[in-house]
């Protein structure tokens, strides 16, 4: 448990230590030693036709598709990836929502077609206005395709055995993902994603066999869900993506246990309390951070959960950065001054992801984030990060008379919508201080309408921490002063 690293740090060890950032970038099998399972797995790889995964960017979706895709074939069911690229001009005319799902239903058949055939590398001839009229028997067509040419067949007994489980079952999961891509959040972006998602609701309905699985960013679904009636149809195949601190620190003791060859059973490291998941981690990292006010000699790992936005890619930069640190001091521990020493280039960092993830929704953003830096009267108090639902609105109503902030599609936005926005892309949390002295935190995908225009819960708004030295970098040591627990 605390064996330490017999190297350095080297990039190669902090990579296959804490991961790639990008799962769906991470070999297979590195992925498959390391990766946690939340119950979210099971309902998203279930038997179902349709399922929707909704999660924050960096929160894991990508990962998640890579590994259910990897066990499909032993469930007798045939993987296709679909990528962006993949469906490039289809549906993009600014059309009736009817005649998009029927491009829709057109289109993704006929990719669906060719993916199949060409995963095989068989060579075969399909003629496609032949294929796409086959409805409902398109797949039953496909297996027949494939069998008139099964003398040509040269496979390795890998795929030759997953061809033969298709052609008796006809079982296809149609994996849909960062479909989001290039998003903008313009009236045309919402009806094309709205009627793939109808049109992959149909195609699963009426074509026995095929599934789909499909991953949007949740600020792309909420507008899709709240701007067409038709997305209620849907509602019940869509899966929040979202993580515990617990599960993430399950999942970073995982990948230091496998890193050391360890074994590790999920179901019994679950059911620990946090601080025995953390003596796990220990032969990494200083069980202790020396820091200052509400983290003077607490748990490293407490430290830690309170600077991602429960998302392991957080968690994995924030690893990354401090583990160069360590490297360049030769120490076999990262320890209290490697991670103080790079909490501005971390916070900077999720303040550049936010603004690359959003800016196409709201081109203003960075003028917005770095618009909440504290005044001149909160820099030394907790104030400039905690407000109260009046006194944020108020700071957002004098931020926008000295700015314009507009969305992409043209309407102004009020103090109220940048309230909304704000919490929709996780720069703040809800937060209530109960009667026990605890504090309550509601993410967005915890609560989605918390921050509704014409209810009040009774929560008041943090700036999440990550945030907080790229907004005060000239008051490092105060920002760890402050921080509540």
């Amino acid at each position: 448990m605390n064996e330490q690293l017999t190297s350095p740090f080297t990039e190669e060890n902090i990579q296959r230590l804490f991961g790639n950032e990008a799962g769906e970038s991470e070999s297979i099998e590195r992925l498959k030693e390391y990766y946690f399972k939340t119950p979210i797995f099971d309902q998203v790889a279930s038997n179902l036709p349709l399922r929707i995964l909704v999660g924050h960017k960096g929160i894991g979706k990508s990962a998640l598709f890579k590994i259910a895709m990897d066990e499909d074939p032993a469930k007798k069911r045939l993987p296709i990836l679909i990528r962006p690229d993949d469906i490039y001009g289809i549906a993009e005319i600014d059309d009736s929502l009817l005649s998009l799902i029927k491009q829709w239903k057109l289109g993704l058949l006929q990719i669906i077609g060719e993916k199949i055939i060409s995963s095989f590398g068989i060579e075969t001839e399909i003629d496609s206005a032949s294929y796409l009229r086959k409805g409902s028997r398109v797949l039953s067509f496909l297996a027949e395709s494939i069998l008139a040419v099964k003398e040509h067949w040269n496979l390795d007994h890998t795929k030759k055995s997953i061809l033969e489980h298709f052609l008796k079952s006809h079982q296809v999961v149609v994996y849909i993902d960062d479909l989001d891509r290039g998003w903008e959040g313009r009236r045309q972006d919402i009806k094309r994603v709205s009627a793939l998602l109808n049109a992959a609701r149909d195609l699963s309905s009426d074509l026995e066999g095929l599934s789909f699985r499909i991953s949007l960013r949740s600020d792309v679904y909420y507008l899709v869900r709240t701007s067409d009636e038709s997305t209620d149809k849907v509602e019940t195949s869509v899966i929040w993506y979202s993580w515990t601190n617990h599960e993430i620190l399950t999942l970073l003791a995982k990948r230091v246990q496998t890193f050391f060859d360890k074994p590790f059973d999920d179901d019994f490291f679950a059911a620990l309390p946090q601080d025995s998941v953390a003596q796990f981690i220990n032969s990494v990292v200083e069980p202790r951070f020396f820091g200052r006010g509400n983290w003077q000699n607490i748990p490293t790992y407490r430290m830690m959960m309170s600077l991602i936005r429960r998302r392991p890619r957080d968690l994995v930069k924030l690893c990354t950065l401090a583990a160069r640190q360590a490297f360049l001091d030769k120490s076999n521990l990262i320890g209290t001054k490697h991670f103080e020493s790079i909490f501005s280039d971390y916070s900077l960092g999720r303040i550049q992801d936010a603004v690359n993830e959003y800016k196409t929704e709201m081109p203003e953003i960075q003028k917005l984030l770095f618009g909440m830096k504290p005044t001149k009267k909160e820099k030394t108090t907790k104030e400039g990060y905690v407000f109260r639902t009046d006194e944020i609105l108020q700071k957002l109503t004098n931020l926008s008379s000295q700015n314009a902030f507009i969305f992409a599609d043209g309407s102004k936005a009020t103090p109220k919508d940048l309230l909304h926005f704000l919490y929709k892309i996780n720069f703040l949390t809800a937060r209530m201080e109960l009667p026990n002295g605890t504090i309550d935190r509601k993410y967005f995908e915890e609560n989605r309408y918390i921050s509704g225009q014409f209810t009040d819960f009774g929560y008041a708004w943090e700036i999440h921490p990550a945030y907080r030295w790229a907004l005060q970098p000239e008051n490092i040591q105060d920002i760890i002063s402050n921080i509540e627990k």
